[in-house]
């Protein structure tokens, strides 16, 4: 069977949606398929957000990890979350940060003796594990995205073999990677909705270097949110960003278990 050519990229145009299109098109000419996968950080309890977050992905038939803070986790959430797809993974600890000042924040940087910090980790996941059951998968999203060096190392002693930060993962890092690449909100401008351009930029980066071999191309494309922050134009680019994937058959959204491992 020969094999599928590379197609010519046409230009890209003023549309970032009509550039997604594309890329997808591209990857279909190809005979491929990109994976895609959601993330949303900082859930605790139950709320109208919560609610409205759950109903988008139920809406798009799409599961989602919700990344749970231990320390503030309640029971109420995971009746909650019974009877849905949802995935909780572990945010940290507390969500506060140790890092001296003038640094910028972190929870798990390498600031305080690695025990300490895996002892907080290994009370976290013991705690998701007893609150969640399943559904808990051992993966680690540090708050802020940003953890110590030294620290990643050592985090299969706290029972956590995944470990998902931003950006393009790392080849040969050892600790399985699964990195989210695009954030919906302007944290330093507002912390409103950032923009279609600029949400979609590193959407498109990721995916055109998944296609032509500068990043791994078996990483999932991965979306970050936070329900409590967005604002409505937030809700309304979620919306048409599942839309518009969900529509094109080069989206792919592997289950749970293709990109956790099996549950425990």
């Amino acid at each position: 069977m020969p094999v599928p050519l590379e197609p010519p990229a046409p230009p890209a145009t003023n549309d970032p949606w009509t550039d997604l299109r594309a890329e997808l098109d591209r990857w279909s000419a190809l005979g491929r398929r990109a994976s895609f996968w959601w993330r949303d950080d900082d859930a605790v309890a139950p709320s109208p957000e919560l609610d409205r977050l759950l109903a988008l992905a139920a809406r798009h038939d799409r599961w989602v990890a919700l990344a749970v803070i231990p320390a503030e986790a309640t029971p109420a959430l995971a009746a909650r979350l019974a009877r849905t797809p949802t995935v909780v993974i572990q945010h940290g600890w507390a969500h506060r940060s140790h890092a001296p000042a003038g640094e910028k924040t972190a929870e798990l940087g390498d600031h305080r003796p690695a025990e300490a910090v895996l002892a907080e980790l290994i009370a976290g996941r013991t705690r998701l594990a007893s609150l969640f059951g399943d559904r808990f998968r051992p993966a680690l999203a540090p708050p802020w995205n940003r953890i110590g060096p030294h620290l990643s190392a050592r985090l299969g002693e706290a029972g956590l073999t995944v470990l998902s930060g931003f950006g393009r993962r790392e080849a040969g890092a050892g600790l399985t990677r699964l990195n989210t690449h695009a954030d919906p909100i302007d944290w330093r401008g507002g912390r409103g909705f950032a923009g279609v351009d600029r949400v979609l930029a590193p959407i498109l980066k990721h995916l055109a270097e998944r296609r032509t071999g500068g990043a791994d191309p078996d990483e999932p494309t991965g979306l970050l949110t936070h329900h409590l922050v967005h604002d409505p134009e937030g809700w309304i680019f979620l919306d048409a960003l599942l839309s518009a994937l969900g529509r094109h058959p080069a989206a792919a959204w592997p289950d749970p278990d293709a990109l956790f491992g099996a549950r425990p």
